[in-house]
């Protein structure tokens, strides 16, 4: 958009550049009101000597005319004078015939009247990066062939009416970055040429219910991105017949009237986007035949008509990122046939669109068009963490039940927590499985499984493991932390209360998983907000239950439990310092470090595992974007941690549990080798085995 501010003007100014008068002049002198371009046989009007423009073909009408008087401080060449940054607090006074006068970057704080009036030829008027908080009613008069008129990053408040009304040529005015409030139609009253106005990142909070073009009829393109606007009435715009370009990005629109571009037939770009626009009218873009760039992204629509943009047969770029699309349709697109591009906030959206060549975006970061799981690294490690996590829990759990120990209740709670890590395995086996089924083609599937009840349950199974697990660890962190802190209590858990507690911890995990499966009312697809069906993400389509649910447990009560451990295990640690200290045992300090060592590598792995997860939730829960590449790799990566590394932490490096398997090794290799003896002995000599 931006490359047509280049071009147009010289495109207008060859529109409206007057004829070549050709006379056979023959050594006599051209017409009254005329002169000659040097040799050539044309005589042009004498308002085109010394314009600052070749006229003439051969350049002679810009012949032997620079500026008599210009500061000294300042650059000139021809009829054009530069005075950029060079601290200027008034207006400087320069010869008359001056074109193009360059202001900007210095500190005149305010236009009066009559400021520019003997400057009758001047076409270009540079004034931004000032301090201009006053012009006055006549501070433009006489500029009857000015142009080009750049006010832009200064302090202007407001301008009063008619300001602009001599300016019968100006065909660009450029007021981006002030401070004006209110717009007053008779303030453009007169600039029946101008085809530009920018007022980009003022303070307007309201355009008046008449219509903008009514002095302004050739008005081609306005910008009113970055402003406070709050509605915009069906009359402002009906008069624009001319308007190619509209951009409303940025304001604070919460309410278009239905019909208000509805006589804009030869808009071609339209931007709405990051308003407030929670619903359009559903013919609110009839009339629009040319249009061919519509941006309505960033605002919270509720919902978007099938028939929304049925009457923009010439639509070729399509901007709807950041919306949530409840009833997205393949209807909805049908008849964009000549639509090119579009962008969605979901790229599993492009579905419904298969038509259009190029559809973005590509990927959330955790699927893609291809496949389930974006990054061939992910794709690979969910079957290797996969199977690290449910054969070392498997291992624990068959090598603990074959192993008898003195303390049943302990070895109770490490095989229920075996099993509960052991799920998150199985949840990323399916993950896989299924990445592996809709390898290549994941986007024809991708609301199919997001919606499907195997992404529903899967997602659950996520939710049981994790839950479990944590309630577990802390239900045997305080277990300890109480055998360890207080040794001679007596108040030890028996086998029954053991496995009531497991089973209230099972239970309770059970219904945490369960619950937004069975209030789909309130929760809406909770599981189903992403390819790997895990609740991770907040987003503004979230409903507020499901959100406030997900915080209650992350940031609730796992974290409760996390700071739990922590100081369970400083505890602990800090008991046995004082113990050790008051004995005279030799190797206490080893034995210290051991501990500690031990203790460190526990909380260590819980907090790599549950730290990401909690600041993750907690951006996602301030509306602060996060990349979807994040989420897949906490998925697939961080979360089964635990899972993966608790049968190591809890079982296979204790010292009490490989003294066991050691006592078992030595007793079956000493059955082995009794059973050998015995049969030598009744084998008879001489004969085979």
């Amino acid at each position: 958009m931006r490359l047509l501010l280049i071009i147009l003007p010289s495109l207008f100014y060859a529109a409206t550049k007057p004829p070549l008068v050709h006379s056979r002049w023959d050594g006599h002198a051209c017409p009254l009101g005329q002169f000659p371009c040097g040799n050539l046989s044309v005589c042009l009007p004498q308002a085109l000597h010394c314009n600052g423009e070749d006229d003439c073909d051969n350049g002679a009408d810009e012949e032997n005319c620079g500026l008599e008087v210009f500061p000294e401080r300042c650059r000139c060449w021809g009829r054009a004078v530069d005075c950029t940054e060079q601290d200027l607090a008034t207006v400087p006074w320069v010869s008359s015939n001056v074109t193009r006068m360059d202001l900007k970057k210095n500190k005149i704080p305010s236009l009066l009247d009559n400021e520019f009036d003997r400057y009758r030829s001047l076409k270009k008027l540079f004034l931004q990066n000032n301090k201009i908080r006053l012009i006055s009613p006549k501070a433009f008069a006489g500029l009857s062939q000015l142009k080009m008129l750049f006010l832009s990053h200064n302090r202007i408040t407001q301008l009063k009416p008619r300001v602009f009304e001599d300016l019968h040529r100006l065909e660009w005015l450029m007021l981006d970055n002030n401070r004006i409030a209110t717009i007053v139609p008779a303030t453009f009253a007169e600039l029946k040429s101008l085809y530009f106005l920018y007022m980009l990142n003022n303070s307007l909070t309201q355009i008046p219910n008449a219509s903008l073009c009514t002095e302004m009829p050739k008005l081609s393109w306005l910008e009113l991105e970055g402003n406070r606007i709050r509605a915009v009435h069906r009359a402002v715009f009906q008069e624009c017949h001319h308007f190619t370009v509209l951009i409303l990005r940025r304001n604070k629109l919460r309410w278009i009237q239905d019909g208000t571009f509805s006589r804009l037939n030869r808009l071609v770009e339209l931007d709405l986007s990051s308003n407030r626009l929670d619903q359009l009218p559903s013919s609110l873009f009839n009339g629009l035949t040319q249009l061919q760039q519509l941006n309505i992204s960033y605002n919270p629509l509720r919902e978007i008509f099938p028939g929304q943009f049925e009457s923009l047969p010439q639509l070729r770029s399509l901007s709807l990122e950041g919306l949530e699309i409840p009833n997205i349709h393949n209807l909805t697109f049908q008849k964009l046939t000549n639509l090119s591009h579009i962008y969605f906030k979901k790229f599993q959206y492009c579905s419904y669109a298969p038509h259009v060549r190029s559809c973005k975006p590509n990927t959330d970061g955790i699927s893609s068009f291809e496949n389930l799981l974006a990054n061939v690294i992910l794709r690979v490690f969910v079957w290797v963490i996969a199977c690290l996590t449910c054969f070392g829990n498997l291992f624990v759990i068959c090598t603990r039940s074959f192993i008898v120990t003195e303390n049943s209740q302990h070895t109770m709670a490490i095989k229920s927590l075996c099993c509960a890590d052991g799920l998150m395995g199985i949840y990323l086996f399916v993950i896989g499985a299924f990445d592996l089924k809709y390898s290549g083609e994941f986007n024809k599937h991708a609301q199919g499984w997001m919606g499907s009840l195997q992404c529903q349950l899967v997602g659950s199974l996520a939710m049981l493991s994790s839950e479990v697990s944590v309630l577990l660890l802390t239900y045997m962190t305080l277990e300890k932390y109480f055998s360890i802190v207080f040794p001679f209590s007596h108040h030890r858990a028996g086998k029954k209360q053991t496995i009531s507690v497991l089973a209230a911890i099972w239970l309770l995990g059970f219904s945490l998983s369960i619950i937004p499966l069975w209030c789909k009312e309130s929760f809406g697809n909770y599981y189903g907000r992403n390819g790997v069906c895990f609740p991770l993400q907040s987003d503004l389509g979230e409903r507020p239950s499901a959100r406030g649910y997900s915080a209650t447990i992350y940031l609730g009560l796992n974290l409760a439990a996390f700071i739990t451990i922590v100081f369970a295990y400083s505890g602990m640690f800090y008991s046995i310092h004082i113990t050790a200290s008051k004995t005279a045992e030799r190797g206490v300090c080893s034995r210290e470090v051991t501990i500690a060592k031990r203790f460190f590598f526990i909380v260590f792995t819980d907090a790599l595992c549950w730290i990401p997860i909690f600041l993750l939730k907690l951006l996602s829960l301030l509306q602060v974007e996060i990349p979807g590449t994040i989420t897949s790799w906490v998925v697939i990566f961080i979360l089964p941690i635990n899972s993966a590394l608790n049968p190591i932490l809890y079982t296979i490096t204790t010292a009490s549990f490989q003294e066991k398997v050691k006592g078992c090794l030595q007793t079956k290799q000493l059955e082995l080798h009794e059973s050998r003896k015995s049969f030598a002995l009744v084998t008879p000599q001489g004969s085979s085995a």
